[in-house]
């Protein structure tokens, strides 16, 4: 967001001094740079609806009258994108109900993702993980305020945490999103909730002194828990992922509370731990572009 407002402070700013500008076939520099915002603004347009699409609340996507509504676009403008995108298939629409969503092409990229930036690496650790604690361990990074799940392990349990890849939280109501903020300084965890921290049970955390000093508690040990602080009756352990001092993603094991223990837990934390060990050393020999 920082970058976006940044270059459209400089490109405005350029518009202005570069209206009697000239390159050598004649053509005004201030011509080229309108030329180059209106760009802007078209894909920026195509990624506000990729990713509106792609995070829609209940997972049915939206109308077109409701995508115009959410982004605050005119539908002239907006007509024409949409109509692209259904045809290269990046989206495609319910005839019923009216209601775009996701399309195949665009999950073809999300393959294409998952077989590189050593993705396929880090799943094979997790399925280790799974395949010892038999519970859902999850791989996500942090966006903005969120904690945004790139990959997911289900666990074999027929009772087990129900979620799905791309899905988005706040971060200081899971132990992932925890671990993700602990590589952050206090004054960049405030910065990322103006409005103050967003609660999703009765048990989140929504006292930004008491979430400090728990960053600072996984800073020292290493690992976060939560307890029913994001979905009632589960607990969750994570440990932040580093590459070069910097906490480029997380790791997380789900526990359902019935099958919680000492033992369990014992076993969830020294295979978060051991795991983190493993995907350090990926990053440190650069085999996950994701670090």
């Amino acid at each position: 967001m920082l970058f976006k407002h940044i270059y459209e402070h400089e490109l405005s700013h350029a518009l202005a001094k570069g209206s009697e500008l000239c390159y050598d076939d004649g053509i005004k520099l201030k011509e080229v740079l309108t030329m180059l915002q209106d760009q802007h603004r078209s894909t920026a347009r195509v990624l506000d609806i990729l990713e509106e699409l792609a995070f829609s609340p209940d997972g049915e996507g939206f109308t077109f009258t409701e995508l115009a509504t959410t982004l605050g676009a005119p539908k002239s403008s907006l007509f024409p994108i949409i109509h692209t995108l259904e045809e290269r298939k990046y989206i495609q629409k319910d005839r019923q109900s009216g209601k775009y969503s996701i399309g195949i092409r665009t999950c073809l990229l999300n393959a294409g993702f998952q077989d590189d930036g050593g993705i396929k690496l880090v799943s094979k650790i997790m399925h280790s993980i799974v395949d010892v604690c038999e519970e859902t361990c999850q791989l996500g990074v942090l966006d903005e305020g969120n904690v945004f799940y790139i990959q997911k392990v289900d666990s074999p349990q027929k009772i087990r945490m129900i979620s799905h890849v791309g899905t988005k939280l706040p971060a200081n109501s899971t132990a992932i999103g925890k671990a993700l903020l602990s590589g952050l300084d206090d004054e960049a965890v405030k910065a990322l909730y103006p409005g103050g921290l967003p609660r999703l049970t009765e048990n989140t955390i929504v006292d930004m002194h008491q979430l400090l000093s728990q960053l600072n508690d996984i800073r020292g040990s290493g690992i976060a828990w939560e307890k029913e602080e994001s979905t009632p009756q589960l607990s969750c352990w994570a440990v932040p992922l580093y590459s070069q001092g910097i906490v480029f993603a997380a790791l997380s094991v789900t526990v359902p509370l019935f099958r919680c223990s000492d033992e369990k837990e014992q076993i969830v934390r020294t295979c978060l731990l051991n795991a983190r060990k493993e995907i350090e050393q990926l990053a440190k020999s650069r085999k996950l572009s994701l670090a």
